[in-house]
């Protein structure tokens, strides 16, 4: 069975970024539809896969992570609306690909993203 999972870096602070919530969805055309939502752990990963078992499947996803909550509650003064509160990240899965890892290195001020491993 195949899986998705994620972390979150904090690149301003150099540390994992913990507590931070995620949500998942299903994009079919441009309707969203939410699966499941999970919390980083103290190392920035979730305690179990974002998405598995038979739910996952091919298809358009759409992660949401709300940075903005977890910066401000770690000290960073940000202006209101914030630059950066949520981060979403819309990705295929293909059919037959057996783990997909979607890594976000986060600052107050930008983000990075990429298929890891």
């Amino acid at each position: 069975m195949g899986r998705l999972t994620t972390h979150v870096l904090d690149a301003s602070k150099g540390l994992p970024g913990s507590d931070i919530k995620i949500e998942l969805y299903r994009v079919e055309g441009e309707h969203t539809t939410l699966i499941n939502t999970v919390y980083t752990n103290s190392d920035g990963r979730t305690d179990a896969p974002v998405l598995e078992g038979e739910d996952y499947v091919p298809g358009k996803y759409q992660l949401v992570f709300h940075t903005g909550t977890y910066l401000r509650a770690s000290g960073v003064e940000l202006l209101e609306p914030a630059f950066l509160d949520d981060v979403v990240i819309r990705f295929g899965i293909a059919a037959g690909q057996e783990h997909y890892h979607v890594p976000l290195l986060i600052s107050p001020y930008s983000y990075s993203t990429y298929r890891g491993s």
